[in-house]
């Protein structure tokens, strides 16, 4: 049976196809725990979609959760102390102390509101993409993501390169491990891809026993670190001194600490991440996805719990590693250099608590890139497919590790495994999207007239876009590889876009009654429809386009047209659900009238709906658009209209391949 061999030899080989099913595993669960009506352009989330499902039933106690963020948040302590120290020196606490002021009173605030605004694990951006509509919110959102993506990609890398100096500098490794920092780098970050490579199913655990433990060593080093600063007066005369004769009078202290702070932004990481695990919250049982009340309270105990452990131990460590540490040694080669607390457990408290506060500053700074890494998973999912700007591969998991893992291999060889080198993009990143939090409730709170409220955002905003613009201006490489990010998701998506701009890109069809009489009466016949760009809409408008379909076509007059008309809505949207609405106009012309982000697309969905519907093949009948093919292409893209005919045949072509079960596309 020669044609049986053949068909097999072009089988693909059984191991690829396994290698594939694994890669694409869960494709379809990927972006469907969104807001209502948002999910899938517009479809409503079904039962059984995921957490979304039941607010109240599902998810962790908050104080659980918080230690799932905690591990990005509460890891900055492995390297924070030492970068306000090189960034400071004596006026290290000081600035630390504006840090907390801004934390408490600015961000927590800002963040607060937004668990109100957005308590679907949105955040900040999904609050900003609802003020801007068509093109310029897609290309603002994309942006944004740039942003983010630096956010949490460097903090994978930073987290990473921070974990490899504690093991490198760690007195028993030291001499085996020297000089291999960005190969340990390395090998963190493919563990990290390796492990969401497997599956990734119950990060909050781990991480209750991660933050649980780390706290825990550092409270020991702090309590020992104020009891020798305490016991030793000296220290404090001899810090204060200095201060003094370096900085002057407290006003000039205050004020340097003011133009230090955005070098201590990196203090401020966590909070973005601590919206986005708000799906696993457990909320009350009268919780409705519209108001999960309940989660959103516990949210915001999080935030404020998260925020209020934070600042206590940023002000301690941040004071005691300035007056027991040498400055020189927080210098790059130094010991204290990116593991200030690591070296006062070592010198103070012996080398086996060292090493053992080191390997836990090695597991939660490792676990804080496994934080990143799950909002990465959990965020370009959530908008880009949506916009038609990914690959249908981007909603699988296994992929996009690949993809993040990869270019987290990139960003620590460009930055040489480094954290005084990253500390300028992550920092640029995390302040990027604080400033963006504080604009959305300024804009939330302003709509919804609460006039104290958006004066208080407001001035929040200006500090956070100051802090902003002279962490930029200092450090410039932070936004930079921001630019990079935003162009390669640019890049990326409007290719992919393009590259589907053919898919029938509708989610779903529903007739009105009338609309399924018209269709039902015409199947009895012929299904002719007539694509017509709506214009005037009156009886000559109708009467002339009919006139000349049936010229162009030789349609005999007994024949049976029913109009078709599709006004264009969003045309940046991608997919979209389509509802089709019958009329009789005039006395006596049919019409049935669409909205839809692209005509082509809508017409070609309808034209398959009503054959699968009906059994019978539909045609529908064209005339010519003018002007030049490439410009009405252009015009397909960006507006969602232009040369119709032509697309909505290819939209047909690729919805059936099989050309006797196609309906029929006529162009006079």
């Amino acid at each position: 049976m020669p044609t049986t061999v053949g068909a097999k030899e072009h089988e693909p080989h059984p191991r690829r196809v396994r290698l594939r099913a694994w890669m694409l595993e869960g494709l379809s669960d990927m972006a469907k725990d969104e807001p209502a009506g948002r999910t899938n352009g517009g479809r409503k989330p079904a039962p059984g979609d995921g957490p979304e499902e039941t607010a109240g039933a599902h998810g962790q106690p908050w104080w659980r959760v918080m230690c799932l963020t905690g591990v990005d948040y509460f890891s900055t302590l492995g390297y924070q102390p030492g970068i306000a120290a090189l960034a400071a020196g004596l006026l290290s606490p000081i600035a630390t102390v504006v840090l907390v002021i801004v934390t408490l009173a600015g961000a927590l605030p800002v963040y607060r509101r937004v668990a109100e605004e957005s308590p679907h694990g949105a955040g900040s951006i999904a609050m900003l993409e609802r003020l801007l509509s068509f093109w310029k919110g897609k290309l603002f959102v994309l942006a944004l993501l740039g942003f983010a993506a630096t956010d949490f990609l460097i903090t994978i890398t930073l987290s990473a390169a921070d974990a490899s100096t504690h093991l490198v500098e760690n007195p028993h490794f030291s001499s085996v491990l020297q000089g291999r920092q960005m190969l340990i780098t390395l090998v963190l970050v493919a563990l990290l891809g390796a492990v969401f490579l497997k599956g990734f199913l119950e990060a909050i655990s781990v991480a209750v026993v991660l933050v649980g433990i780390y706290l825990a060593l550092n409270v020991v080093v702090v309590v020992d670190g104020l009891w020798r600063v305490l016991t030793a007066g000296h220290l404090v005369t001899d810090w204060t001194s200095g201060l003094t004769a370096e900085r002057g009078n407290v006003f000039v202290m205050i004020g340097v600490s003011l133009l230090i702070f955005p070098k201590l932004a990196l203090g401020l990481s966590g909070f973005e991440t601590g919206v986005a695990v708000m799906p696993n919250v457990r909320g009350d049982t009268g919780d409705t996805e519209d108001r999960p009340t309940g989660r959103i309270r516990d949210t915001k105990k999080l935030l404020t719990t998260a925020a209020l452990i934070m600042s206590a131990f940023l002000i301690t460590t941040s004071f005691i590693t300035t007056v027991l540490i040498p400055k020189d040694d927080f210098k790059a080669g130094g010991p204290a250099n990116g593991r200030a607390l690591a070296y006062l457990a070592h010198e103070n408290l012996g080398s086996g608590f060292g090493t053992v506060y080191d390997f836990s500053t090695i597991a939660i700074l490792w676990f804080a890139g496994a934080s990143a890494m799950a909002g990465l998973l959990n965020l370009m999912p959530r908008f880009l497919p949506r916009y038609g700007m990914a690959p249908h591969w981007a909603r699988a998991v296994r992929p996009m590790v690949l993809v993040f893992t990869l270019v987290a291999f990139l960003v620590t060889w460009i930055f040489d495994a480094n954290v005084d080198k990253q500390g300028g993009a992550y920092a640029t990143g995390v302040l990027v999207l604080i400033s963006s939090a504080a604009i959305a409730v300024t804009i939330a709170a302003r709509r919804a007239g609460q006039r104290r409220w958006t004066v208080t955002f407001g001035i929040i905003a200006v500090v956070f876009l100051y802090t902003t613009v002279v962490n930029v201006t200092e450090r410039p490489d932070g936004v930079k590889i921001g630019v990079c990010f935003i162009a390669g998701i640019m890049l990326v998506s409007f290719l992919s876009r393009l590259a589907r701009a053919f898919e029938l890109r509708v989610t779903s069809v529903e007739l009105d009654p009338l609309a399924e009489r018209f269709v039902r009466d015409i199947s009895t016949r012929k299904v002719r429809f007539v694509a017509n760009e709506p214009g005037l809409r009156d009886a000559t408008e109708y009467r002339d386009k009919l006139q000349q379909i049936r010229l162009d076509n030789d349609i005999p007059a007994e024949d049976d047209l029913v109009l078709v008309e599709v006004t264009v809505t969003d045309a940046s949207e991608f997919e979209s659900a389509l509802s089709v609405h019958g009329q009789v106009l005039h006395g006596r012309y049919r019409v049935l009238s669409l909205e839809s982000a692209s005509v082509a697309n809508a017409l070609a969905a309808l034209l398959m709906h009503v054959r699968d519907l009906t059994g019978c093949k539909p045609h529908i009948y064209f005339e010519w658009t003018e002007g030049s093919p490439f410009g009405n292409f252009l015009r397909f893209f960006l507006f969602g209209h232009g040369e119709v005919a032509p697309v909505t045949r290819e939209v047909l072509r690729e919805a059936e391949p099989d050309r006797s079960r196609r309906p029929r596309v006529h162009v006079g």
